[in-house]
C-alpha cells in the first residue's frame, strides 16, 4: 500500500512524511478516523514509505525489494495483530483457518473495511472478539527479537479497541519504553473505547473522511464510473470509501424507490404490502439493511432543507427530486420530518447491534403507520 493508492488526504500525506524527513516521528502511533476511512492504509502507506530504499519527496517508490514484499505485507521486520476468537480444538485443526494469511488478505483487499468485513474475511463465527493477554505476551517476545534487516521493527494493532484490559495494560511499558527502532502502529475507528493509559502513550493521528469529490474523483479514475453516478455513489457515502465500493454496482434510484413504497403502503395502511417488505428486507444480508436505513435518513434530510428553502444544499439527484418536493410540499410536516428521522436513526443504530432485521423494520413501519393515522384523525 503506497500513499499514491490512498484517495485525496494530501494534508495527512505530508506531515507524515515530514514526520520521517525530519526525524520526528513518535515510537507509538495512533491512526483513528470514521469507519470507511483511510486509518488502515494510511498506516500502511507509512510503513512502506518506512521500508523503502528509495523514497521519494512524495511516496515509496514502488519498486524495491522492500516495496514489493510490503505490496503482500510479508516484510519480516512487520509484526501484525488483531483481534480474534477462542477457537475450540477442531476449529484449530483446521489447515484453512490460517489467521495470519487470511489477515494480510484482508488488509490487502479490503483496507477500507470494518470489523464486519474483518469477520467474514477470517471465517469467523460471530463470536466475542479480543485482542488476549496471551496476544500481548506474543507481541512483546516478537519485539523483543534482534531486527531481520537492521532498521525498524514494527508492530502494527488493527482493531486495539478490542485489546483485553489485561492485554492493555501488559503492553504498557513496551507502549511507553520500547526497544531501539521499535515502532508501534496502533489503529482503531473507536479510540474513545481505548484506555486512557493507551491513549496517553501515543501520537494520534486522526484520518478524516473521504470528502465527495475525492470519493468521486477515484471511483472514475479507478472503476470508469461515469460522472454523474460516481458524484452520486459519493454523495451517499458519506465520507466513507468502504460505503462508496458497495454502492458501486448499484443505483441508488431503486432504494429511494424503495423508501418511497414503504412510506406509500403505511400512507395507504396496505399492512399485507408492509409485512412483504418486512420478509424482503430480511434476507438481505446485513450491510444492504443498514444502507436502506441511511438511505431513509438521506431522503428525509433532503425534504427538511426542501422544508427550508435551502435548495443550495441539496444533495439529491434530479431523477429524486421531484419525490423530495412532493414529501416536502404536501404530505409530511417538519415535525413528521423530524419523527421519521430519528426512526431510521434508531433503525440503523439496533440493525448494527445485530437486532432482529424483522423486528426492526416492523416496528419501523408501524411507527410511521401510526403517525400518519394519528395526522389522519386529526384531520
Amino acid at each position: 500500500m503506497r500513499f499514491s493508492s490512498i484517495p485525496g488526504l494530501l494534508e495527512t500525506k505530508k506531515k507524515l512524511i515530514n514526520s520521517v524527513k525530519n526525524n520526528h516521528l513518535a515510537h507509538a502511533l495512533l491512526f483513528h478516523g470514521p469507519e470507511g476511512s483511510a486509518s488502515l492504509s494510511m498506516a500502511l502507506g507509512l510503513t512502506s514509505y518506512l521500508y523503502c530504499e528509495n523514497p521519494t519527496d512524495e511516496d515509496s517508490c514502488g519498486e524495491c525489494a522492500a516495496c514489493h514484499r510490503m505490496s503482500k505485507l510479508i516484510l519480516p521486520d512487520l509484526n501484525f495483530a488483531f483481534p480474534q476468537i477462542v477457537r475450540t480444538k477442531e476449529e484449530q485443526k483446521d489447515d484453512k483457518l490460517d489467521d495470519m494469511a487470511n489477515w494480510r488478505k484482508f488488509a490487502i483487499e479490503q483496507p477500507y473495511g470494518n470489523v464486519h468485513d474483518f469477520i467474514l474475511a477470517m471465517r469467523m463465527q460471530k463470536k466475542q472478539l479480543n485482542i488476549s493477554k496471551d496476544a500481548a505476551r506474543n507481541i512483546i517476545q516478537a519485539l523483543s527479537l534482534k531486527s531481520f534487516e537492521g532498521g525498524f521493527k514494527t508492530m502494527l494493532i488493527w482493531g486495539v479497541e478490542y485489546l483485553h484490559p489485561s492485554a492493555a495494560n501488559a503492553l504498557l511499558k513496551i507502549i511507553e519504553e520500547p526497544p531501539e527502532k521499535t515502532l508501534f502502529i496502533l489503529i482503531t475507528h473507536d479510540h474513545e473505547k481505548l484506555l486512557t493509559t493507551i491513549l496517553s502513550r501515543t501520537q494520534k493521528v486522526f484520518v478524516r473522511g473521504f470528502r465527495d469529490d475525492e470519493i468521486q474523483s477515484y471511483l472514475e479514475s479507478n472503476f470508469q464510473i461515469e460522472s454523474d453516478k460516481a458524484k452520486e455513489i459519493a454523495i451517499l457515502s458519506d465520507g466513507s470509501l468502504r460505503e462508496a465500493f458497495r454502492l458501486r454496482d448499484e443505483v441508488r434510484d431503486n432504494q429511494v424507490m424503495l423508501i418511497r413504497q414503504w412510506l406509500l403502503y403505511c400512507a395507504t395502511a396496505n399492512t399485507d404490502k408492509i409485512f412483504e417488505s418486512v420478509d424482503e428486507f430480511s434476507k438481505a444480508d446485513i450491510e444492504a439493511q443498514k444502507s436502506l436505513m441511511l438511505t431513509g435518513l438521506f431522503v428525509m434530510r433532503e425534504v427538511l432543507l426542501e422544508k427550508h428553502s435551502l435548495s443550495e444544499l441539496l444533495r439529491s439527484q434530479s431523477g429524486e427530486r421531484e419525490f423530495i418536493e412532493k414529501l416536502s410540499a404536501n404530505t409530511l410536516s417538519e415535525f413528521d420530518v423530524n419523527f421519521i428521522y430519528e426512526r431510521f436513526n434508531d433503525s440503523f443504530y439496533h440493525l448494527e447491534r445485530n437486532v432482529n432485521a424483522k423486528f426492526v423494520l416492523t416496528s419501523l413501519l408501524m411507527d410511521i403507520l401510526g403517525l400518519i393515522r394519528r395526522k389522519a384523525n386529526r384531520s
